[in-house]
Formats: structure tokens, sequence, C-alpha cells
């Protein structure tokens, strides 16, 4: 369902049977692994060619699953994923590299000298599934992806069921070219599944998985990692982002930036700042002071300009991908004003291209330290704190707190599917 027009896409996917998936990776590997370390890496070069081909057919689709807008859409989930793609490409053929072919071996014993000329072969580690996630599915999928393929493993792809399309056409775009260079296709497979039915359980936990790379919530990635092993696992999860302000040459500036980025795509990425701590003596701004009280104003008028404005709103904030979004900010607005102050409202904005768009402007609380079951975990989307300490100290002392316990902490290994 696309988060802008709200109405179904009308796609469906083939189920694989996952024991199948497994067997017809396996299967295709041999001629795989027997390939030239060159060979692999002109297919994955092609691959990224053909991808750069369709990027604006990706962007389309993570535009209306994912909710990103298009220009970021276009960079973020195109160019600068397919980026990062090339990128573990290279260190691949790093890696590669530093395996000499063979290599003589020579040792004197007594009156004897013993020589053998040693052989080295690059082996394959096995099956790699890779999860995507839903709000950024490829960024880290082509990476991932391509320096499995690259390195002789094939790949089943997991996407996040509310996010397959992107992945789809992705793995579409993978199996043709390597078919056309004479290899199997079965290399790549995609593995889809429901919210309300999944399997990346089943697949972290097969006997036959040899690589996890998993993007997603912290919750089911603290599973992942605890439960991979034999398996080689690679997570990147999602956290609680903060900033200590203490004192600042220009306050505009300091404040435009925060503003901008915890508005970017609603905040609904691992780079959004949530936690903004200020000592309540306040800042000090070129020499004088300001207080907590006013800097909070400060933050929320910033983010109101830019909520106010649809047209500038848009390629900024985006849509809300999870129809969840929305009933968890305000229920962190009604727990707020009960315990602090609601600096700015989160309102819907009527987006200007799209007038059913999923929209929702940042909400921004300000309250006492210590309220660590309001903002003490992830609040995924515009959900922002202005957070007051007793002093500079005191902040340090919450934001390490927070990259210390992260969203998971207080969470069963086995919390979710």
């Amino acid at each position: 369902i696309s988060p802008y027009t709200l109405e179904p896409l009308g796609i469906d996917y083939p189920r694989a049977d996952i024991d199948a998936l497994f067997a017809a990776a396996r299967s295709a590997m041999p001629a795989w692994a027997a390939a030239t370390r060159q060979a692999r890496l002109g297919v994955c070069m092609e691959i990224v060619d053909r991808l750069y081909g369709n990027v604006f057919e990706t962007a389309q689709a993570v535009m209306h699953t994912a909710g990103q807008s298009g220009p970021m859409s276009y960079a973020g989930s195109g160019t600068n994923a397919l980026d990062r793609g090339v990128e573990a490409l290279a260190y691949a053929q790093a890696a590669m590299s530093d395996v000499p072919a063979e290599a003589l071996w020579e040792r004197r014993f007594g009156s004897t000298t013993i020589r053998l000329r040693k052989r080295y072969q690059l082996v394959p580690r096995g099956v790699a599934v890779c999860f995507a996630c839903a709000t950024f599915p490829t960024w880290n999928a082509y990476p991932a992806m391509l320096a499995s393929l690259a390195t002789g493993n094939p790949v089943i792809v997991k996407p996040h069921p509310t996010a397959i399309l992107p992945m789809a056409l992705a793995v579409r775009t993978f199996r043709e070219v390597i078919a056309g260079a004479g290899f199997p296709p079965d290399l790549v497979t995609l593995c889809v599944d429901t919210v309300e039915a999944p399997v990346g359980k089943l697949l972290v936990k097969h006997p036959q998985t040899a690589i996890v790379d998993f993007t997603g919530s912290a919750r089911f990635g603290a599973w992942v990692e605890a439960n991979a092993h034999p398996a080689l696992c690679y997570s990147e999860t999602s956290g609680v982002n903060t900033v200590v302000v203490e004192s600042v040459d220009q306050l505009e500036p300091v404040i435009r930036s925060l503003a901008t980025t915890m508005s970017l795509f609603s905040a609904q990425m691992c780079t959004s700042p949530q936690n903004v701590y200020v000592p309540r003596e306040g800042i000090l701004c070129g020499g004088r002071r300001m207080g907590a009280d006013d800097f909070g104003a400060a933050l929320a008028t910033a983010i109101g300009a830019i909520a106010g404005d649809p047209k500038r709103a848009a390629p900024i904030m985006a849509a809300i991908q999870s129809p969840g979004t929305p009933a968890l900010i305000d229920e962190l607005a009604e727990a707020g004003s009960r315990r602090g102050r609601v600096l700015l409202a989160s309102t819907p904005y009527a987006h200007p291209e799209f007038a059913r768009a999923r929209t929702r402007t940042p909400l921004l609380v300000g309250i006492e330290a210590g309220a660590r079951d309001l903002y003490g975990e992830e609040r995924f989307g515009p959900i922002g704190f202005v957070i007051t300490t007793d002093d500079r100290n005191g902040a340090l002392a919450e934001a390490a707190s927070d990259a210390r316990a992260g969203s998971f902490a207080k969470l069963p290994p086995d919390c979710c599917p």
C-alpha cells in the first residue's frame, strides 16, 4: 500500500518453500565458485550498471513503499546505494587479491631441502541471507548482495513485507544479468513473507545459512545477533541518537541543522536525532546565555517553519511509512503533555502532489531528565525530545546511557519473530 496514495499497489509475488530456496542456491554455487574472481566481479559490475539504468523505476518503487520523497528515493535508495555496492566490490576485490594463487615454500632439514609449491583456491562460505529493511531497502542490501556474490556466495533476499517491490525489482535484475552471463540465476532468489506469518527466524536458524546480513529494528536485530551463529552475522540496527547542546558560537545554524535533520524523511532514518539534551542553566551563545526553555522554543519554531510550508515540507518530510506511526505520535503527545510540555504539536500536512498521503509533522516534547520510559528507546518517526538536565555533566551522562542501552536492552531475546 503506497504511503502517498493509500491504495494497494496491486502487485503479488510468488512464494517459495524455504528449503527449496536453499537447495536451489546450493545447486547454483559450484559453477559460480569455479569462475575466476574477475568473471564474478565483471558480472557484478554489469548488475550495478543495469540497476543504474533502472534507477528511476527503483526510485518510484521505494517512494511508494517506504514513503521517501522522490529526490531521496533517487539518491539515497538509488545512486548512493549503488555507490555503496561498488565500494563493496572494491573491498571484495582487495580481500580476494590478498590471497596468492600459489607460493613456493622451502625449508632445509639437515642436508635435505624440502620444497613445496602451494596452490590456493578461494572457497565461498555458503548461502547468504540478506534482510532488507522497510524504510531504506536498497541502502544496505545492494552492498551486502554484491559482496556475497563477488566472493562466490549465493544470496537469498528477505525484504520487509511492506517494502517488497524495490527488492523484487533488484532480484529480477540480478537474475537476468547472471543468466545472461551463463550462470545459474538461482544464485539470487527472493523469499517473501507477511507481517502475520514471518519467516525471518527460520532463515537465520536454517542449517545451510552461512552468512546473515541484517538491517532493521534493534528488537529483532538483537535476536539475530544472538542466534545467527555459526553463520557470520553483519547487522545494522536502530538506536537512540542524541545531541548535547552546551555552547555554540552561532545559534541560528545549529538550530537550522537540528530542525532539518529532525524533519528529514520524518525521522525514519537511523541517523535521525531524537534526544536533545540541554543543561538547566541554558547554553552559551556567543558570550551570552540562552535558557533551556528558550532553546526549546527556538527549535520548535524552526521545525514549524519547515512543517508550515507544504512545498518545502514535501521533499524534506516526505510520507509516513508505517500506519502505526501516527498512533505512536499521538500516544507520546498525550504522555508529554502530562509529564512535560508539548513544544510543537504534530499534525498532518497537505502534500502538494498526493492529497491522500500519510503525513505527520514532527512532535517536539520538552521534558525533565529521568523520564526514560518516554525517551530511553527509539521512537521511530517524527518524534523528538528536548531534555533538561541539571548540568552539562548530567547531559553527557544521559547521552552516554542512550548509546549504551540502545533500544533493546530490556527486551527479551525472543521478543519478536
